[in-house]
C-alpha cells in the first residue's frame, strides 16, 4: 500500500491501469474495471475530494486515484 505523499511506482501504476479493446473503446480503465482514468480526472475535476470518490465508489482505493493521476501526468508529457 502506498502512503500519502509517496510517489506511486512504475510497477504498481502498471498493475492499476490496464487497456482493453473492448472495454469502455480500449480507454484506460482501474484494474480491468470498467471506471476509467478520465472518470476518477472528471470526479476530481468537479471538486470531489479523494475521500469523496472513494465512499461513492468503494471498490476504488487511494492508489487507484494516484495511478490515475500519474497516469495523467505521463500523458501529458508524452511518456
Amino acid at each position: 500500500m502506498t502512503k500519502q505523499n509517496e510517489p506511486i511506482s512504475h510497477k504498481i501504476k502498471q498493475q492499476i491501469i490496464t487497456i482493453e479493446a473492448g472495454k469502455r473503446g480500449g480507454k484506460p480503465c482501474i484494474r480491468g474495471m470498467r471506471m476509467t482514468v478520465y472518470d476518477v480526472l472528471s470526479y476530481l475535476a468537479s471538486g470531489m475530494s479523494y475521500q469523496e470518490i472513494l465512499e461513492d465508489f468503494p471498490y476504488l482505493t487511494y492508489e487507484d486515484i494516484l495511478a490515475c493521476l500519474s497516469y495523467a501526468n505521463d500523458t501529458y508529457r508524452g511518456h
